[in-house]
């Protein structure tokens, strides 16, 4: 039977051999089963398609076609954004960085404030590079930096102190060289969503009705406030600026399932790789202190975004079957333990390993860093939106 989680068994798994928790969860489309839903598209505007064995009751298996719905960096994206909901939610505090760009008006599309838990490359992420702090220190080159641009497996406290979740989701870089060079953090969190056993229909045709009636031979040109009437011979037609009845076709038509399936692991052997010296001076105490937190927001990242729904793009909405439970993979050959994680539960479990460590001597940044983007930072996106604006 499952029990809670609870954070004395989370730190005895953190310091013992276990080497991951696991969730794997059945989710069918919120239309029910069966109803169309729509993957994500890659290069070439096609899916993510591979085969896969599956068992039977039988004990035999059968391979079937299965379609990724959600990426593991886009899983990824979606556990960061939970973290960042319950952060502004006052849930869990713990380090973060954000750039303002609030007095940036004079854009021609505005830019919400940027945090650690949306640039792609965390702490490593180039907008962070170029961006300063209020007394004008490039956050490259200032003291944050510093502390950590050494920072490896052995030496881990200084990117807990300033970005604990950039060792849970993953980092690749350094102060100077972000996003390919510098010190490498693997995932720790991995989640991935597929269709299982699908079908899909050759072609989708649609019809996409103008309530206007705009008429073909009324031939348009394009102006900076909208459009004209035009007879001139490279004149368009009212659809080619949206107006009018458009026939579409497309081979993106959607699939149906058998069911999706999300697995969700969280690995204590990556964290157990991590180090945290105090003083240059190994410490098991510490090490584990830092270890359980980690383990612990990882958690907290998967149950959050699970209970904030599994609305993944338009027409790509699923719904659990059961509630999502962890497995325990501790003793080979043994039926694993089996917890579960409410958010809350999730995060009043963080609540005590934060307190934890904090009584373990670790310390981190406890107030939001707030950075601004450098001038150049600024004429690079205004160049850039021009220049789309221009296309």
């Amino acid at each position: 039977m499952a029990q809670v989680l609870t954070f004395a068994r989370l730190r005895q798994a953190v310091s013992g051999r276990a080497a991951a928790f696991r969730s794997v969860t059945r989710l069918q489309p919120v239309g029910g089963q069966g109803d169309k839903i729509f993957p994500a598209t890659y290069a070439d505007g096609v899916y993510s398609s591979e085969k896969r064995r599956f068992p039977n009751a039988d004990g035999t298996s059968r391979e079937v076609d299965c379609i990724l719905l959600n990426s593991v960096q886009s899983e990824a994206n979606h556990a960061e954004l939970a973290l960042k909901q319950a952060y502004f939610d006052g849930q869990l505090l713990f380090p973060l960085i954000e750039v303002d760009f609030s007095a940036t008006a004079t854009f021609a599309k505005p830019i919400d404030n940027l945090t650690s838990l949306d640039v792609p490359h965390r702490l490593a992420d180039a907008i962070l590079r170029d961006s300063q702090l209020p007394d004008g220190v490039r956050f490259q080159h200032s003291s944050y930096a510093k502390s950590w641009e050494r920072a490896n497996l052995w030496n881990a406290g200084p990117i807990y102190e300033l970005c604990p979740t950039a060792l849970i989701f993953g980092m690749w870089g350094s102060p100077e060289k972000p996003g390919g060079l510098g010190a490498k953090f693997e995932r720790a969190f991995v989640s991935e969503i597929i269709a299982v056993d699908c079908t899909r229909p050759e072609i989708r045709r649609g019809f996409r009705i103008d309530p206007l009636e705009s008429a073909t031979a009324a031939k348009v040109k394009p102006t900076k406030d909208g459009f004209e009437l035009s007879n001139d011979k490279d004149a368009l037609k009212p659809s080619e600026l949206n107006h009018g009845n458009i026939v579409f076709e497309n081979a993106n038509s959607g699939l149906r399932c058998e069911y999706a399936e999300q697995t969700t692991v969280v690995s204590l052997g990556a964290l157990r790789k991590l180090r945290f010296p105090a003083n240059g001076q190994q410490d098991a105490a510490r090490d584990l202190a830092a270890q359980a937190v980690l383990a612990a927001l990882a958690l907290a990242a998967a149950v959050l975004a699970g209970e904030r729904g599994t609305s993944l793009r338009s027409r790509c909405q699923l719904f659990p079957d059961e509630s999502r439970t962890w497995q325990l993979l501790d003793t080979p050959g043994q039926n694993p333990e089996t917890f579960t994680l409410t958010g809350t539960e999730a995060v009043a479990l963080c609540n005590e390993a934060i307190a934890a460590a904090k009584a373990a001597g670790l310390s981190w940044l406890e107030d939001k860093l707030v950075l601004s983007p450098t001038p150049e930072l600024l004429a690079l996106v205004a160049k850039s939106q021009a220049l789309k604006e221009a296309e």
